[in-house]
């Protein structure tokens, strides 16, 4: 097994990487797909030194004391942080723990599994299988494609662009917001307690949709659904098209909206993300 102790300014490159773990503290780490040789750059570290390991094409970036269930215990003030960025193939598993750190994720193919204390994650172009659970921290991803699971106290999730084939978002007071199309088959599903829940689909979706609220106002944008009333509040419900996929959303007091969106609001997206790439 080969071993380095990292407490400065650092470049590494590996022979190859079967699965990627990674346990920060504080600070940032961005996650990036790439068919070179996996490389680590260590931008800056301070206090504990990071411990990389890699065996059996397992490549380790993490405290000597850090383990992924125990990301809680490191909640006491600390002063480890470190900025890192790794470049693995889109096909390279990923664990990721951070406490307060940052991270950004782009590219992936591969199952990706998140735990985030209180920090905020970022995801572009990830098409592999996404499973998160935060306290805290939120989660905004953009053209993802696949599986999203996502678990959190009061963290928030937005996803705007790609294909959903499932969601399943639970968050306490979190809001859940998603702009996205629906795989066929595709089943989405969001509960929160007071946390709002937005959900866009384009004009053209085929899914079966049930709407619920305790308390909370229920809105949709879609013509032919219907409002109904079951015991312990209020929703909509109904078939759009010939419903092959499945969204239901629940929540306690949080509001539940349905947007509809349009081919010129597909144009408009499409315009302003051309433009920023620009």
């Amino acid at each position: 097994m080969a071993r380095w102790m990292i407490d400065s300014p650092t470049s590494l490159t590996f022979d190859g990487a079967v699965a990627l773990r990674i346990r920060l503290v504080s600070g940032s780490v961005a996650v990036l797909a790439a068919e070179d040789a996996p490389r680590l750059d260590v931008e800056s570290v301070s206090g504990q030194p990071l411990l990389v390991t890699h065996e059996a094409g397992i490549l380790t970036i993490t405290y000597e004391d850090m383990t992924l269930d125990g990301l809680l215990g490191w909640l006491r003030p600390q002063r480890h942080s470190a900025t890192v960025a790794v470049t693995v193939p889109k096909d390279c598993p990923l664990q990721l723990g951070i406490v307060n750190a940052t991270a950004v994720v782009s590219g992936m193919a591969a199952r990706t599994s998140i735990k985030s204390v209180s920090g905020g994650i970022t995801m572009d172009g990830v098409t592999g299988n996404v499973d998160a659970n935060t306290i805290s921290g939120d989660l905004e991803a953009q053209d993802v494609d696949g599986d999203v699971t996502f678990k959190t106290v009061s963290g928030d999730l937005t996803i705007a662009g790609g294909s959903l084939g499932k969601l399943d978002a639970k968050a306490v007071n979190g809001k859940i917001t998603a702009d996205v199309d629906l795989a066929s088959g595709a089943s989405v599903q969001a509960a929160t307690v007071s946390g709002e829940v937005a959900v866009r689909l384009p004009a053209s979706a085929s899914a079966s949709i049930d709407l619920r609220s305790a308390s909370g106002r229920v809105d949709t944008a879609f013509e032919g659904l219907g409002s109904d009333r079951k015991p312990g509040g209020g929703g909509v419900a109904g078939t759009l098209g010939s419903g092959d996929a499945r969204l239901s959303v629940s929540t306690v007091s949080g509001a539940v909206t349905l947007l509809r969106r349009t081919a010129a609001t597909d144009g408009e997206r499409s315009r302003v993300g051309t433009e920023e790439a620009l």
